[in-house]
């Protein structure tokens, strides 16, 4: 079993770089069957999340060539077999293969999804969109089946019941082959959205509207080769904006796009944190006292689900009362009991986190339950006097490109041990 062993109270400073956004290259990967030539993605993460993709790719028969960042994949090869369960099963986002096998081949066998345990995320809006299309569901063991007996999938107009970063994307990979247009409306407006789209469209797909609540899709025939940058990962730049506030004496986040962070800096800044934003960077300082604030997540371009886990031990430092309310994923409350046995003053209930700072914490083993509670334990671990242990760090190793390598470079004495 690994884990990751940090000795805490050591102040950090330098530079880090932000590396491709997780939460579109999952995405990107399996769009790139579509291509009828090879596709070339620059800025990928090295994570565990592109590991699987690439194993699952060559499985069903891709090329793929691997170099640094640079990913070079000719989908040429790709055969319409059935996905295997265990590789599917170790990422949510498994379910992009749908889209992707639907445009290309118009069925997919493809194991039901897993990922992070944050409670209910039914793909049933996924499933709305590709019926709305034309395919038809069925499940074969631990394994759903879309099929449209040998028709092409059609354009259709869809309204998501519930705003899903996911079916947006999905309902987008599918519609960029399909016969006729498709309208998705109460789309969710998430930068990987765009992200996605600007792919595909550099492939030759028609697709309008991308980054608002209305997409229109014009499906085409063919789809070309390309190369694609994949944008800066927002997530991990919170991620450390958030750690640099914490123990930081001075650390300059890089390759960061500020627009894509608006509500989270905007929450910083009524905290009192001190950072300098630059064109592709924010700098910050070393801080002074801080004021406890409450937030509330909310859909792009509100406070990301995604950031309210590695925020919080930044906000243990801040002086008050505030609170946390996860509108998207009640679930995403199991950092809490962590902190808490590490000292910090924080409960939760009824889905609701509430905090009293400041707080001083101490190293002890602690369980990373998911992606993001468990760099929300990396930062405590960095805050903390003392030695702390993280255990169940592959979802950590999902999301964020050589953490170990980069926290060392900004002074942390951190180590990952294989027992």
């Amino acid at each position: 079993m690994r884990k990751i062993v940090i000795n805490g109270g050591k102040p950090l400073s330098g530079e880090v770089a932000v590396s491709g956004a997780k939460n579109s290259v999952v995405a990107l990967i399996p769009a790139i069957i579509l291509a009828d030539d090879i596709v070339t993605l620059d800025g990928v993460p090295a994570i565990s999340d592109v590991d699987s993709l690439i194993d699952i790719m060559e499985i069903m028969g891709a090329s793929v060539k691997r170099d640094g960042e640079t990913l070079e994949i000719d989908p040429r090869g790709v055969k319409n077999i059935p996905m295997p369960y265990g590789k599917i099963n170790s990422l949510r986002a498994s379910y992009y293969f749908y889209g992707s096998l639907l445009g290309r081949f118009g069925e997919a066998t493809v194991g039901l999804p897993g990922g992070c345990d944050l409670g209910p995320r039914p793909i049933d809006l996924h499933l709305k969109a590709f019926e709305a299309m034309g395919a038809s569901v069925s499940y074969e063991g631990e394994s759903m089946r879309l099929a449209t007996d040998g028709q092409p999938i059609y354009g259709a107009h869809i309204y998501m019941d519930t705003v899903s970063v996911g079916a947006t994307i999905n309902t987008m990979i599918a519609a960029a082959k399909a016969k006729g247009r498709t309208v998705i409306e109460n789309a969710a407006r998430e930068p990987e959205i765009i992200d996605v789209a600007t792919l595909l469209n550099n492939m030759g797909a028609h697709i309008r509207g991308a980054g608002t609540d209305i997409i229109t899709i014009d499906g085409v025939e063919t789809l070309k080769g390309t190369r694609h940058q994949v944008i800066p990962d927002r997530i991990e730049a919170g991620t450390y904006i958030a750690m640099a506030a914490a123990i930081g004496e001075g650390v300059k986040v890089t390759n960061v796009l500020y627009e894509h962070l608006d509500s989270y800096i905007a929450k910083l800044e009524e905290m009192g944190v001190r950072m300098t934003v630059e064109e592709d960077a924010i700098f910050v300082e070393k801080q002074g006292e801080l004021k406890a604030v409450s937030i509330k997540t909310s859909p792009y371009p509100g406070f990301a689900t995604d950031l309210q886990q590695p925020i919080t031990p930044l906000l243990l430092t801040a002086k008050g009362r505030g609170s946390i309310v996860d509108t998207i994923y009640e679930k995403r409350v199991n950092h809490v009991p962590e902190l808490a046995r590490m000292g910090a003053e924080i409960s939760a209930l009824g889905g609701q986190i509430v905090y009293q700072g400041p707080n001083e914490l101490t190293g002890v083993p602690v369980k990373a339950s998911d992606l993001r509670a468990g760099a929300a334990l990396v930062i405590a671990g960095l805050m903390a006097k003392g030695r702390t242990e993280i255990t169940n760090i592959e979802f950590i190793l999902r999301g964020y490109s050589n953490i170990i390598e980069k926290l060392t470079a900004l002074g942390a004495d951190i180590e990952l041990v294989n027992d």
